[in-house]
Protein backbone atom coordinates (compact mmCIF):
# COMPACT_ATOMS: atom_id res chain seq x y z
CA UNK A 1 0.00 0.00 0.00
CA UNK A 2 1.29 3.74 -1.13
CA UNK A 3 1.38 6.65 1.58
CA UNK A 4 1.05 9.70 0.82
CA UNK A 5 4.00 12.30 1.81
CA UNK A 6 2.66 15.02 4.28
CA UNK A 7 4.78 17.30 5.56
CA UNK A 8 7.99 15.89 4.29
CA UNK A 9 6.85 12.51 5.49
CA UNK A 10 8.87 10.39 3.03
CA UNK A 11 11.28 9.06 5.94
CA UNK A 12 8.48 7.35 8.06
CA UNK A 13 6.83 6.10 5.32
CA UNK A 14 9.89 4.13 4.10
CA UNK A 15 10.54 2.51 7.54
CA UNK A 16 6.70 1.86 7.43
CA UNK A 17 7.05 0.28 3.85
CA UNK A 18 9.73 -2.01 6.17
CA UNK A 19 7.52 -2.32 9.27
CA UNK A 20 4.51 -3.94 7.19
CA UNK A 21 6.87 -6.56 5.62
CA UNK A 22 8.56 -7.84 9.18
CA UNK A 23 5.71 -9.86 9.93
CA UNK A 24 7.07 -10.73 13.19
CA UNK A 25 6.82 -7.16 14.24
CA UNK A 26 2.76 -6.78 13.54
CA UNK A 27 2.47 -9.81 15.52
CA UNK A 28 4.53 -8.77 18.69
CA UNK A 29 2.46 -5.91 18.48
CA UNK A 30 -0.74 -7.56 18.38
CA UNK A 31 0.45 -8.46 22.07
CA UNK A 32 0.60 -5.02 23.44
CA UNK A 33 -2.48 -4.44 25.94
CA UNK A 34 -5.02 -1.58 25.19
CA UNK A 35 -4.75 -0.36 28.53
CA UNK A 36 -1.45 1.46 27.95
CA UNK A 37 -0.12 3.97 30.35
CA UNK A 38 0.36 6.90 27.71
CA UNK A 39 -2.96 7.92 26.06
CA UNK A 40 -4.06 6.36 22.60
CA UNK A 41 -2.72 9.41 20.44
CA UNK A 42 0.55 9.35 22.14
CA UNK A 43 0.90 5.94 22.50
CA UNK A 44 3.36 4.69 19.33
CA UNK A 45 3.23 0.62 20.18
CA UNK A 46 -0.38 0.83 19.49
CA UNK A 47 -0.45 3.64 16.81
CA UNK A 48 1.80 1.46 14.71
CA UNK A 49 -0.32 -1.44 15.10
CA UNK A 50 -3.34 0.15 13.68
CA UNK A 51 -1.18 2.07 10.84
CA UNK A 52 0.25 -2.05 10.10
CA UNK A 53 -3.02 -3.06 10.21
CA UNK A 54 -4.91 -1.24 7.90
CA UNK A 55 -1.49 -1.38 5.13
CA UNK A 56 -1.54 -5.01 5.16
CA UNK A 57 -5.76 -4.78 5.56
CA UNK A 58 -7.57 -5.60 2.13
CA UNK A 59 -9.83 -2.59 2.77
CA UNK A 60 -8.19 0.69 0.97
CA UNK A 61 -8.01 3.64 3.05
CA UNK A 62 -6.74 7.00 2.22
CA UNK A 63 -4.09 8.01 5.03
CA UNK A 64 -3.64 5.04 7.05
CA UNK A 65 -0.66 6.58 8.74
CA UNK A 66 -1.95 10.18 9.49
CA UNK A 67 -2.54 9.67 13.34
CA UNK A 68 0.80 7.37 13.63
CA UNK A 69 2.92 10.77 12.13
CA UNK A 70 0.60 12.59 14.60
CA UNK A 71 1.85 10.58 17.47
CA UNK A 72 5.20 10.96 16.14
CA UNK A 73 5.02 14.86 16.16
CA UNK A 74 4.10 14.47 20.00
CA UNK A 75 6.92 12.80 20.91
CA UNK A 76 9.31 14.94 19.11
CA UNK A 77 9.71 13.28 16.12
CA UNK A 78 8.66 16.66 14.13
CA UNK A 79 6.45 16.43 10.81
CA UNK A 80 8.16 19.27 8.40
CA UNK A 81 11.38 18.39 9.25
CA UNK A 82 13.91 16.33 7.39
CA UNK A 83 15.04 13.50 9.46
CA UNK A 84 17.78 10.45 9.16
CA UNK A 85 15.97 7.08 9.41
CA UNK A 86 18.00 5.55 11.35
CA UNK A 87 17.66 7.78 14.02
CA UNK A 88 13.88 7.87 13.44
CA UNK A 89 14.30 3.73 13.46
CA UNK A 90 15.91 4.00 16.26
CA UNK A 91 13.74 6.71 18.29
CA UNK A 92 10.47 4.61 17.60
CA UNK A 93 11.98 1.58 19.07
CA UNK A 94 12.78 3.47 21.92
CA UNK A 95 9.39 4.80 22.60
CA UNK A 96 7.60 1.07 22.37
CA UNK A 97 10.07 0.09 25.03
CA UNK A 98 8.83 3.67 26.98
CA UNK A 99 5.41 2.82 26.30
CA UNK A 100 4.34 -0.79 26.34
CA UNK A 101 3.43 -1.64 30.28
CA UNK A 102 4.06 -5.22 29.35
CA UNK A 103 8.04 -6.17 29.77
CA UNK A 104 7.96 -9.49 28.38
CA UNK A 105 6.37 -7.92 24.89
CA UNK A 106 8.71 -4.80 25.46
CA UNK A 107 11.76 -6.93 25.62
CA UNK A 108 10.47 -9.72 22.79
CA UNK A 109 10.22 -6.49 20.14
CA UNK A 110 14.15 -5.62 21.54
CA UNK A 111 15.08 -9.10 21.09
CA UNK A 112 14.01 -9.17 17.18
CA UNK A 113 16.36 -6.32 16.37
CA UNK A 114 18.89 -7.24 19.24
CA UNK A 115 22.97 -7.66 18.01
CA UNK A 116 25.13 -8.33 21.14
CA UNK A 117 28.72 -7.68 21.12
CA UNK A 118 31.41 -7.86 23.58
CA UNK A 119 33.47 -4.51 23.78
CA UNK A 120 36.76 -5.41 24.01
CA UNK A 121 40.05 -3.63 25.53
CA UNK A 122 43.43 -5.24 25.59
CA UNK A 123 46.27 -3.43 27.06
CA UNK A 124 49.56 -4.32 24.43
CA UNK A 125 52.18 -3.88 27.46
CA UNK A 126 51.09 -6.77 30.24
CA UNK A 127 47.86 -8.35 28.14
CA UNK A 128 45.24 -7.43 30.57
CA UNK A 129 41.64 -7.77 29.19
CA UNK A 130 38.61 -5.51 29.77
CA UNK A 131 35.48 -6.82 28.02
CA UNK A 132 31.89 -6.08 28.53
CA UNK A 133 28.73 -6.71 26.68
CA UNK A 134 26.62 -4.20 25.27
CA UNK A 135 23.96 -4.75 22.21
CA UNK A 136 22.68 -2.47 19.26
CA UNK A 137 19.46 -2.47 17.55
CA UNK A 138 20.70 -1.75 14.11
CA UNK A 139 24.69 -1.73 12.96
CA UNK A 140 26.21 1.00 12.01
CA UNK A 141 28.56 0.48 8.98
CA UNK A 142 31.48 2.84 8.14
CA UNK A 143 31.90 3.51 4.46
CA UNK A 144 35.47 3.88 2.77
CA UNK A 145 35.62 6.53 -0.36
CA UNK A 146 36.06 3.89 -2.95
CA UNK A 147 33.70 1.31 -3.93
CA UNK A 148 32.77 -1.11 -1.19
CA UNK A 149 31.64 -4.66 -0.23
CA UNK A 150 28.81 -5.32 2.51
CA UNK A 151 30.57 -8.08 3.27
CA UNK A 152 34.05 -5.87 4.00
CA UNK A 153 31.63 -3.17 5.48
CA UNK A 154 30.79 -6.41 8.55
CA UNK A 155 34.95 -7.10 8.90
CA UNK A 156 36.36 -3.61 9.01
CA UNK A 157 33.11 -2.58 12.05
CA UNK A 158 34.73 -5.80 13.98
CA UNK A 159 37.84 -5.58 13.25
CA UNK A 160 39.89 -4.16 16.33
CA UNK A 161 41.50 -0.94 16.61
CA UNK A 162 45.46 -0.23 17.82
CA UNK A 163 45.10 2.65 19.85
CA UNK A 164 49.11 4.31 20.26
CA UNK A 165 50.49 8.23 20.83
CA UNK A 166 47.57 10.39 21.94
CA UNK A 167 44.72 7.65 21.68
CA UNK A 168 46.61 4.98 24.03
CA UNK A 169 44.32 4.09 26.81
CA UNK A 170 44.86 3.70 30.71
CA UNK A 171 45.19 0.38 31.96
CA UNK A 172 44.33 -0.43 35.91
CA UNK A 173 47.02 -3.13 36.08
CA UNK A 174 49.88 -0.92 34.76
CA UNK A 175 48.58 2.08 35.73
CA UNK A 176 49.39 4.30 33.26
CA UNK A 177 48.28 4.68 29.72
CA UNK A 178 49.29 2.25 27.20
CA UNK A 179 49.12 1.10 23.36
CA UNK A 180 45.51 -1.14 23.29
CA UNK A 181 43.90 -3.14 20.84
CA UNK A 182 40.07 -2.02 21.14
CA UNK A 183 36.62 -3.06 19.65
CA UNK A 184 33.87 -5.23 18.81
CA UNK A 185 33.38 -9.21 18.85
CA UNK A 186 30.31 -10.75 17.92
CA UNK A 187 27.84 -12.25 20.79
CA UNK A 188 24.46 -12.99 19.03
CA UNK A 189 22.28 -12.20 16.21
CA UNK A 190 18.48 -11.30 16.33
CA UNK A 191 16.16 -12.67 14.33
CA UNK A 192 15.83 -9.50 12.20
CA UNK A 193 19.13 -7.78 11.41
CA UNK A 194 18.91 -4.23 10.62
CA UNK A 195 22.34 -2.27 8.88
CA UNK A 196 22.63 1.09 8.33
CA UNK A 197 25.32 2.50 6.14
CA UNK A 198 26.89 5.15 7.09
CA UNK A 199 27.05 7.55 4.38
CA UNK A 200 26.29 10.95 6.65
CA UNK A 201 28.91 12.39 8.32
CA UNK A 202 30.27 15.74 9.41
CA UNK A 203 33.64 17.68 8.40
CA UNK A 204 34.57 20.91 9.39
CA UNK A 205 31.05 21.48 10.81
CA UNK A 206 29.42 20.61 7.83
CA UNK A 207 27.86 17.37 6.75
CA UNK A 208 28.45 15.43 3.78
CA UNK A 209 27.12 12.11 2.17
CA UNK A 210 29.50 9.71 0.84
CA UNK A 211 28.04 8.64 -2.65
CA UNK A 212 30.23 5.69 -3.17
CA UNK A 213 28.70 2.18 -4.38
CA UNK A 214 28.33 -0.53 -2.50
CA UNK A 215 26.95 -3.13 -3.46
CA UNK A 216 25.32 -6.35 -1.37
CA UNK A 217 24.16 -9.79 -2.21
CA UNK A 218 20.42 -11.45 -1.14
CA UNK A 219 21.50 -13.86 1.34
CA UNK A 220 24.12 -13.10 3.98
CA UNK A 221 25.74 -15.78 5.83
CA UNK A 222 28.31 -14.72 9.09
CA UNK A 223 29.96 -17.59 9.60
CA UNK A 224 31.23 -17.10 5.78
CA UNK A 225 31.86 -13.36 6.79
CA UNK A 226 33.69 -13.16 10.13
CA UNK A 227 36.92 -14.22 11.23
CA UNK A 228 37.33 -16.51 13.81
CA UNK A 229 39.01 -13.40 16.37
CA UNK A 230 35.92 -11.42 15.81
CA UNK A 231 33.60 -13.43 17.36
CA UNK A 232 33.35 -13.34 20.90
CA UNK A 233 33.98 -16.49 22.93
CA UNK A 234 30.68 -16.22 24.63
CA UNK A 235 29.37 -16.46 21.45
CA UNK A 236 27.05 -19.96 21.08
CA UNK A 237 25.15 -20.20 17.76
CA UNK A 238 23.13 -22.46 16.51
CA UNK A 239 24.45 -23.17 12.57
CA UNK A 240 21.02 -21.60 10.99
CA UNK A 241 21.25 -18.38 12.99
CA UNK A 242 23.99 -17.00 11.04
CA UNK A 243 22.10 -17.15 7.51
CA UNK A 244 20.10 -14.63 6.81
CA UNK A 245 18.40 -13.22 3.43
CA UNK A 246 17.38 -9.53 2.72
CA UNK A 247 13.57 -8.41 2.09
CA UNK A 248 14.02 -4.47 2.79
CA UNK A 249 16.24 -1.69 1.46
CA UNK A 250 15.48 2.07 2.42
CA UNK A 251 16.98 4.39 0.43
CA UNK A 252 18.02 8.00 0.40
CA UNK A 253 18.55 9.86 -2.85
CA UNK A 254 19.72 13.49 -3.16
CA UNK A 255 22.15 15.45 -0.64
CA UNK A 256 23.05 15.31 3.15
CA UNK A 257 20.64 18.81 3.67
CA UNK A 258 17.41 18.20 0.98
CA UNK A 259 16.73 14.63 -0.12
CA UNK A 260 14.14 11.68 -0.73
CA UNK A 261 13.28 8.18 1.29
CA UNK A 262 12.21 5.09 -0.58
CA UNK A 263 11.84 1.74 -0.01
CA UNK A 264 12.38 -1.92 -1.44
CA UNK A 265 10.38 -4.67 0.36
CA UNK A 266 10.27 -8.17 -0.71
CA UNK A 267 6.69 -9.55 -0.43
CA UNK A 268 4.93 -12.89 -1.88
CA UNK A 269 7.91 -15.01 -1.74
CA UNK A 270 10.55 -13.12 -4.36
CA UNK A 271 8.59 -10.35 -5.95
CA UNK A 272 9.86 -6.80 -4.96
CA UNK A 273 8.38 -3.81 -5.00
CA UNK A 274 9.47 -0.33 -4.98
CA UNK A 275 7.53 2.12 -2.79
CA UNK A 276 7.69 6.12 -3.02
CA UNK A 277 5.17 7.37 -0.87
CA UNK A 278 1.95 6.92 -2.86
CA UNK A 279 3.59 5.15 -5.96
CA UNK A 280 3.97 1.39 -5.90
CA UNK A 281 5.33 -0.70 -8.46
CA UNK A 282 6.74 -4.00 -9.14
CA UNK A 283 10.52 -4.05 -9.57
CA UNK A 284 12.72 -6.71 -10.37
CA UNK A 285 16.24 -7.46 -8.65
CA UNK A 286 18.61 -6.06 -11.08
CA UNK A 287 16.31 -2.93 -10.13
CA UNK A 288 17.29 -3.07 -6.25
CA UNK A 289 21.06 -3.55 -7.43
CA UNK A 290 21.30 -0.52 -8.82
CA UNK A 291 20.63 1.18 -5.76
CA UNK A 292 24.06 0.24 -4.48
CA UNK A 293 25.21 4.08 -5.23
CA UNK A 294 22.62 5.32 -2.56
CA UNK A 295 21.63 2.72 -0.19
CA UNK A 296 21.03 4.13 3.78
CA UNK A 297 20.01 1.30 5.44
CA UNK A 298 18.73 -2.18 5.29
CA UNK A 299 16.52 -5.69 6.65
CA UNK A 300 17.89 -8.79 6.36
CA UNK A 301 15.93 -11.60 8.61
CA UNK A 302 16.32 -15.62 9.20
Amino acid sequence: MGLQNYSLSCCVNALLQSFSATKELLALLNRVDETAAVEEEKNVPLQLRSTLQAMQSEKCQPAPHRKFLECLNSNRIRLGVQHDADEVFLSILNLIQEQITDVNVAQDIKCLYMVTVEEYLQCNECTYIHSGVTYLLSLPLPLTRKENKLEECFKAFFELQELENEDKCFCDRCGEKTPSKQGLKLISLPPVMCIHLKRFRSSHGFTEKLYRKVSFPETLDFKTILNPDQISTKCQKPEKESQYKLYAVVVHSGTAMFGHYTAYVRLDGDIWYHADDSHVSKVTWETVEGTFGGCMGKSFKK
